[in-house]
């Protein structure tokens, strides 16, 4: 049987309380900016909020009021199908740029391609969506220019509702893909060289080695990516609100400039922090069935 010596373990105490004293300035900070405004929205969104006559609960009318009206759920859509898209083509095309680039070539060259690649990831998303407004620009735009000059037509690249969301997708790749190569390039890295060497001497063609080993020993990585992608993606505002602020008419609106709209323009704050609430449901749901798959579907 041993005993703690009485020095031992007043030193031990006096441990203890020091890690809870650099612990805390970073949990007063969580508590403070993180936790407390979670709490405060969820609460602001079952009552109707007035910043002059104060707040009354009304229950669930917020939420009755979003679900039940078809502007929001247009914008609902919206918010799901720029998700999908761009997580699909921002992951599909970051694979294909790592598998491209994850191969025997000139340093010079393979640096090349990986800063050309990664560049638009580290400039900032307003930067990006001014500079890509004058691509899309209906008479004086960069792209409808060199259309011209090949005898095509003019494209309404923001102006008209049926092209305006692919436009943004497209911008959206073309700076967040890098991104994805990157972490991707560093995935393939670590499939052992040895099993592939093994399936090429064998005679396995190089569509199925990457289908029946490269891709099954990175899914992880893909999955990871997927998920952190469409965060990001149901979450889009800026390079929208630059490009045509929510239009033609809602046909590129996100819940997130909607809640901005309701919350800071028409000063409905309980039904904004409701679609917050709804919002961060989804993300949850959305985020929950994808850890789901994984299970399944990802080589452990």
């Amino acid at each position: 049987m041993t005993t703690t010596h009485p020095r031992t373990s007043e030193l031990q105490r006096a441990q203890t309380r020091m890690g809870y004293l650099f612990v805390l300035p970073s949990t007063l900070l969580y508590l403070t900016f993180v936790l407390a405004p979670v709490l405060v929205t969820v609460v602001l969104a079952f009552s109707h909020f007035d910043p002059l006559l104060g707040s009354r609960w009304v229950g669930f009318e917020n939420f009755t009021r979003f679900f039940t009206d078809r502007r929001s759920l247009q914008i609902f859509w919206n918010t799901l199908r720029f998700a999908l898209f761009a997580v699909t083509f921002n992951v599909s095309v970051g694979l294909v740029l790592a598998v491209a680039l994850n191969r025997a070539m000139p340093g010079w060259l393979l640096y090349f391609f990986r800063l050309s690649f990664f560049l638009p990831v580290i400039i900032a998303t307003a930067f990006v969506a001014v500079v890509w407004s004058y691509f899309y620009g209906d008479d004086l735009g960069v792209i409808n220019y060199f259309l011209r000059l090949v005898g095509l037509p003019n494209v309404r690249w923001l102006t008209d509702s049926k092209n305006a969301m692919t436009s943004i997708i497209i911008m959206d790749v073309w700076k967040n893909t890098g991104f994805f190569m990157v972490i991707f390039i560093a995935a393939l890295q670590g499939v052992p060289a040895n099993i592939l060497e093994a399936a090429e001497m064998d005679g396995t063609p190089p569509w199925r080695r990457f289908l029946r080993i490269t891709l099954p020993w990175i899914s992880p990585v893909v999955f990871f990516c997927i998920v952190y992608a469409s965060i990001g993606a149901l979450q889009v505002f800026e390079s929208i609100v630059i490009l045509t602020q929510g239009g033609p008419g809602d046909a590129t609106r996100s819940l997130s400039i909607l809640i901005v709209e309701e919350g800071f323009g028409s000063y409905e704050i309980g039904y904004a922090a409701a679609i917050s609430v709804v919002m961060t449901v989804i993300i949850l749901i959305i985020t929950a069935i994808q850890q789901l798959a994984s299970r399944r579907l990802v080589q452990q």
